[in-house]
């Protein structure tokens, strides 16, 4: 059964991160933080080829390293649960695509793949052509198909050799993306995230990146899909903030991708100007982050920040973040991404408690349902060892717990406050209605939510990186001591 919507707090987390597998991961949820999580969206947990499970090989199965899907619907009946779907691709290991190389035209799936001879002109791309994708790589985005006739030819490729982008056009794919979006919602989504979707839409001659308005009728048919299992979409694109606003229009629920940035510019400096202004505008239906399993995003908060703002806050994040330097974003750590700096939200702030719990407070004052990251959850520091162990930029967020290692874990200060701001934000219900910027300071933030005659304010100081939470609760006006 699948547990009830509600806007509470969600969990982002590998299978394996928090412990060793979904079973502990349970528990650990359960024994921890029952009270200050209602959701989990749980990352792939499918058999993979690569990219710590984004190269998806078989949805319809759960890797035995993870457990079973009867352990993905207990977890779903105790939390909402979020999973993915790579909309752009799947794994060059798949039995679709190992069936095109097998049999090429003959093959049943030849039309899920975009081949270079059918898509362009001539069959290659030119110059202007090229220079004009919104690319991941330094140079046309394709693999080489080497079929078992002995002949090869160039498939759209737009990340890694193990994940062939899908022809989200075709007739084969459409069925593809039917059966399995239906199967994640029948299995326990309550919400399917549609990784990587902007890049799913490709048209010679543009960015092949959001493009319209193609883009919108693929984004309608996935959320008909499972619209019938009361299931939806949560798109994922980290782009300019406009992009958000355009989807947010359209109805649908968005990321909040550029708070991260705009609070630690707030924290560094000590100026709410810039965050105000985007508090005031982004959308209300949609999930806020500080905290992902990539890096923090850069492009997403551009035109929010001016150009000297962000550049300024950027490079100080190597002066003022614990453990974080430009060259764990360079091709020595396997990482050319010039829109995400990789590092923990904690190290971001110097390891600072007061300023990592005053962000989090915005956080979860802010529009939308809130979603905090495993390693934020235990308010993770910079893991330098598994970076230089396997030379992965990402890897610095993305540490492995053991069971034992949370409970120890949880009893830091910082984390205990942390989960008492979660438990508060879960279980008041001034945070299912309205919310209000109220008059202050440059310096300052004071935010009031209300909802049915109760209210919860917050209150913020960022030049002492300090806040106070009034509320309504059975004695009156109360103040949260955390």
């Amino acid at each position: 059964m699948m547990a009830k919507p509600e806007n509470k707090i969600f969990l982002i987390t590998y299978p394996d991160s928090l412990g060793a597998n979904i079973q502990e991961l349970h528990q650990i949820l359960n024994t921890h933080f029952s009270k200050a999580l209602g959701g989990v969206h749980l990352l792939p947990f499918f058999p993979s080829s690569g990219d710590r499970g984004f190269a998806p090989t078989d949805y319809s199965k759960v890797d035995n390293v993870f457990g079973t899907w009867d352990d993905v619907q207990r977890l779903a009946g105790h939390y909402r649960l979020m999973t993915d779907f790579m909309i752009n691709h799947i794994s060059a290991q798949s039995a679709y695509y190992q069936d095109f190389l097998a049999l090429k035209d003959n093959s049943a799936y030849h039309d899920m793949f975009i081949r270079y001879k059918d898509f362009w002109l001539g069959g290659e791309p030119s110059a202007e052509e090229i220079e004009r994708i919104y690319k991941r790589k330094p140079k046309a985005p394709y693999a080489i198909a080497q079929f078992a006739d002995g002949t090869e030819e160039k498939v759209w490729c737009t990340f890694s050799d193990e994940q062939i982008d899908l022809d989200c056009s075709a007739g084969t794919t459409r069925e593809f993306f039917k059966r399995t979006l239906a199967h994640l919602a029948e299995m326990g989504s309550s919400v399917v995230r549609l990784d990587a979707f902007a890049y799913a839409v490709k048209k010679a001659g543009t960015s092949c990146f959001f493009i319209e308005p193609e883009i919108w009728e693929l984004l309608s048919f996935c959320a008909d899909v499972l619209k019938p299992h009361r299931a939806t979409i949560l798109p994922e694109i980290h782009e300019h903030y406009s992009i958000q606003l355009k989807l947010a229009e359209k109805g649908f629920t968005v990321y909040d991708f550029a708070l991260p940035m705009l609070l630690i510019n707030a924290t560094y400096y000590g100026k709410t100007t810039y965050l105000k202004n985007w508090l005031s505008i982004c959308p209300r239906k949609q999930y806020t982050t500080l905290d992902t399993h990539d890096g923090l995003g850069v492009v997403d908060v551009r035109g929010l920040l001016p150009d000297e703002e962000l550049d300024r806050t950027r490079e100080d994040i190597f002066r003022y973040g614990a453990n974080v330097k430009k060259i764990y974003n360079t091709s020595r750590y396997n990482n050319l991404d010039i829109y995400q700096i990789n590092c923990t939200y904690y190290s971001a702030l110097g390891n600072d408690d007061d300023a990592y719990l005053l962000s989090r407070a915005v956080q979860f004052f802010a529009p939308g349902t809130p979603q905090v990251y495993y390693v934020g959850l235990l308010a993770g520091r910079n893991d330098i060892e598994l970076l230089e162990k396997t030379k992965e930029g990402r890897n610095i967020n993305r540490h492995y717990y053991s069971a034992d290692e949370v409970t120890r874990e949880v009893e830091r200060p910082v984390v205990q406050k942390l989960i008492r701001l979660m438990e508060f934000r879960n279980g008041h219900s001034a945070f299912d209605g309205g919310f209000e910027l109220l008059e202050c300071g440059d310096n300052a933030l004071r935010v009031r939510r209300t909802n049915d005659g109760e209210f919860a304010e917050l209150d913020a100081d960022f030049t002492n990186k300090s806040f106070t939470i009034r509320y309504s609760g059975p004695k009156g006006t109360e103040v949260l001591v955390v």
